[in-house]
């Protein structure tokens, strides 16, 4: 009897030990699916302004976020948040749920990828406070596209957030007006194995997987060029 409560003690360890492993693996995969987003992002013609991207200092990368629903519309997805520091380079990734719904005539769910770009960096930082919602004092525009387009166009002027969504391979628009972006403290906690605020990961503590947050940040470094 006492040797099969210290096997179960063992096997309950083990078992205890490797769930944030997996946990972690999970965030992993988050990062490298937002990656993707903006190789793909890159590669196509009708793709974010290379103008607007100098001007702008903060981005969430949203992989797959599901779009849809019957009469009452309703978003949900896991994504990153990433801010550009004062030394111009990029933080590490804040990992953020984006949540939302709308009335109005919806059949059917598409998952799309989406990407917010923002102007400023203070901005995106509200989510420091939990959270904050996308409409009103901060609203989201559909962004212009075309990797050449004018600097004429009003991102110099006026819109704080810029969306842009992806659905099978074309670019599209979605309304985010009421969607919550809030911070996602499991998944921070996994990743990074420590309590950390979303003001400390962007101002530089924690340490991820150095080798897949640097093919994140080469990618974005690659699109703002």
């Amino acid at each position: 009897m006492n040797r099969c409560v210290k096997l179960f003690a063992v096997i309950f360890l083990f078992s205890f030990s490797f769930l944030p492993a997996k946990s972690q693996d999970k965030q992993e995969d988050k990062i490298t699916a937002a990656t993707q987003v903006l190789t793909d992002f890159g590669a196509m013609k009708e793709s974010i302004p290379a103008e607007l991207l100098k001007v702008t200092e903060g981005i969430i990368i949203v992989p797959r976020l599901l779009n849809g629903g019957f009469v009452l519309a309703a978003k949900r997805g896991k994504g990153i948040a990433m801010v550009k520091k004062e030394d111009g380079s990029w933080s590490n990734p804040v990992f953020v749920i984006i949540t939302g719904g709308s009335v109005g005539f919806q059949a059917g769910v598409e998952s799309v990828d989406l990407v917010l770009v923002f102007k400023h960096r203070e901005t995106l930082e509200e989510i420091k406070k939990g959270s904050f919602t996308l409409g009103g004092e901060i609203s989201a525009t559909a962004g212009p596209v075309g990797r050449s387009s004018s600097a004429s166009t009003d991102y110099k002027m006026q819109a704080e957030v810029y969306s842009y969504s992806r659905s099978k391979g074309l670019f599209g628009g979605i309304s985010l007006s009421g969607s919550a972006i809030s911070v996602d403290s499991k998944a921070n906690q996994a990743f990074y194995d420590d309590d950390l605020t979303a003001q400390e990961i962007f101002s530089g503590s924690g340490e991820g997987d150095v080798a897949v947050i640097s093919s994140l940040k080469k990618e974005l470094e690659d699109l703002y060029r």
